[in-house]
C-alpha cells in the first residue's frame, strides 16, 4: 500500500479545511491542496493541475460548462424575490397558516416544502435560491435563532427524497439506474425503510435544536450587509398570488416538461421574465438587481466548481485504490464497505453525485461479482454517497451560507447532523437488513 501517498490525500484534505477556517477564499485554497495532494502521489504536478485533459482546470471547467447558466440565472430570480418583497408576502401568508405561537410549525412546513420540491426534481441549488430569501421574513417575524434554517433546508433537500425515497428523478438515483440497468424505483423496501427512519429523526432533531435555542435565548440576528428585506418590508408588497407566481411557474414548466433538455433554463428565463413584469412597480432599478445576481453568481459556481475539481484529482491517484482495498477489508456484509468507499468518496469530492460516478464506475462490478443484487447496489450506492457529502470545503456549503449570511461556524453542526448522520442512520438500517437477510 502506498503509505506516503494516503498521507498526501489525508494532508491536502487538512489543509483545504484549514484554508477554510483561516477565511481563505476556496478558489485560492483547492488548488493549493491538490498540489499538495500531487506532491506526495509521484503525479506531474503542472500537467495535472493545468493540463487539457484529465487535470483540476479541465474538471473545473467542465463543471463551469455544466451548471453556470443554473447558477446565474437562478442567482438572479433569487434577487428579484428579495428586491421585490415577494418573499415577505410569501412569508406572511405562511406565517396566517402556521401561526407565530409555535415556531416548530413553520420549521416543519419549511422542511416539507423542501422535500416536495426535491421530490419533484428540482435542482437542490434551484430550490435554495428561491427559498432562503422567503425563510428570512418567516424567522425574523417568529425571532428565532436564523442558524436553525440550515436542518429544514438540509434535511428536506438533501436526505431522504435525494437518495433514498424510490422513484426519485433526481442525479443520486437516476446515475446509478442508468449505469446498472436498475428502475428509478430500485429496492423499494429498503428505500421506504430508510426513508421513514430519516424522517423521524430530523423532526426530532429539529425539536430538539429549536428547545435548545430557545433556552439559550438565541434571536434572529442577521449580518446587516446581507440583510436587504427592512427596505423591501417598508414598501407596498406585491399580492400573495402575485409573489408566488414566478416559482408556480418555475416548478410547473420543469415538472411538466421534465424530458426537454434543459428545461430548468428555460424555466428560470420564463420565471425571470415574469418576475421583471410582475415585480417592476416594485423594482426601480432592474438593472441593479441583474448585476447583483450575476455578480454572486460567479463566485458561486466557481466555489463549487473548484471543490469537485479537488476531489476528482484527490480520487484519482494511485494510491486511493490502496484505501478502497483498506475499506473492502472491513469485516461485515459487503454492503457495508460498498457504502463506506462510496461515503469516502464523498467526502473528498465533496459531492454526492461525484461520488455516485465513480462509484458505480469502479466499485459496483466487483460487489456484483460478489453476488449482491444490483437494487441493492443501486440504493446502498446511493445512500453511501451522502455519508460526508457535508464537509467544510462543500459547495453546497459554501454557497448556503453565502445566500444566508451565515458562518462555517453557524450552519456546519446542524448541516453535517442533518445530512451526514442522517445518512449513517439509513446505512445502519441497510446494513441490519442485509443480515436479515432483507437486503
Amino acid at each position: 500500500m502506498d503509505i506516503l501517498g494516503i498521507f498526501g490525500i489525508l494532508l491536502g484534505i487538512l489543509t483545504i479545511i484549514l484554508f477554510i477556517i483561516k477565511k481563505f477564499n476556496i478558489i485560492i485554497a483547492a488548488p493549493i491542496a491538490t498540489i499538495v495532494v500531487l506532491l506526495f502521489n509521484s503525479v506531474p504536478i503542472l500537467e495535472t493541475v493545468f493540463g487539457k485533459e484529465n487535470s483540476y482546470m479541465t474538471a473545473l471547467a467542465g463543471f463551469i460548462a455544466s451548471n453556470f447558466a443554473i447558477f446565474l440565472l437562478g442567482s438572479i430570480l433569487a434577487k428579484y424575490m428579495d428586491k421585490s418583497g415577494a418573499t415577505v408576502s410569501i412569508a406572511n401568508n405562511v406565517l396566517s397558516v402556521v401561526g407565530t405561537k409555535n415556531p416548530y410549525n413553520a420549521l416543519v412546513a419549511l422542511f416539507i416544502i423542501s422535500a416536495i420540491l426535491t421530490y419533484g426534481g428540482i435542482n437542490v441549488f434551484v430550490i435554495i435560491f428561491a427559498l432562503i430569501p422567503m425563510a428570512k421574513p418567516i424567522f425574523r417575524e417568529l425571532n428565532i435563532s436564523w442558524k436553525l434554517v440550515t436542518i429544514p433546508v438540509f434535511g428536506g433537500t438533501s436526505t431522504f427524497t435525494m437518495t433514498m425515497l424510490p422513484g426519485a428523478p433526481s442525479l443520486h438515483n437516476i446515475v446509478p439506474s442508468t449505469a446498472l440497468g436498475t428502475t428509478l424505483t430500485a429496492a423499494p423496501l429498503i428505500g421506504i425503510v430508510t426513508s421513514i427512519v430519516a424522517v423521524v429523526f430530523l423532526l426530532v432533531f429539529m425539536k430538539f435544536a429549536l428547545a435548545k435555542s430557545l433556552r439559550k435565548k438565541e434571536t434572529f440576528n442577521v449580518d446587516e450587509k446581507v440583510e436587504s428585506s427592512d427596505a423591501t418590508a417598508k414598501r407596498e408588497l406585491p399580492s400573495f398570488i402575485i409573489s408566488l407566481l414566478p416559482i408556480i411557474v418555475l416548478l410547473g414548466i420543469i415538472l411538466l416538461f421534465s424530458s426537454v433538455s434543459n428545461i430548468i433554463i428555460v424555466a428560470l428565463i420564463v420565471s425571470i421574465v415574469l418576475s421583471a413584469i410582475l415585480f417592476r412597480k416594485q423594482i426601480d432599478q432592474q438593472i441593479e438587481v441583474l448585476n447583483l445576481g450575476a455578480n454572486e453568481s460567479l463566485s458561486s459556481t466557481i466555489t463549487t466548481g473548484s471543490t469537485i475539481a479537488f476531489g476528482s484529482i484527490a480520487t484519482s491517484v494511485p494510491a486511493f485504490k490502496g484505501v478502497f482495498q483498506l475499506i473492502q477489508s472491513i469485516p461485515g456484509p459487503p454492503v457495508l464497505s460498498l457504502m463506506l468507499g462510496t461515503g469516502l468518496i464523498g467526502g473528498i469530492t465533496a459531492s454526492a453525485v461525484g461520488a455516485i460516478g465513480i462509484s458505480v464506475a469502479n466499485f459496483a462490478p466487483i460487489y456484483l461479482e460478489m453476488g449482491l443484487n444490483p437494487e441493492t447496489v443501486h440504493r446502498a450506492i446511493a445512500i453511501g454517497s451522502g455519508a460526508l457529502s457535508i464537509v467544510p470545503y462543500s459547495g453546497f456549503l459554501i454557497i448556503f451560507n453565502n445566500l444566508t449570511g451565515l458562518t462555517m461556524k453557524d450552519t456546519f453542526k446542524n448541516g453535517f447532523i442533518s445530512i451526514s448522520v442522517t445518512h449513517w442512520l439509513a446505512m445502519t438500517v441497510i446494513v441490519i437488513m442485509a443480515l436479515l437477510g432483507l437486503a
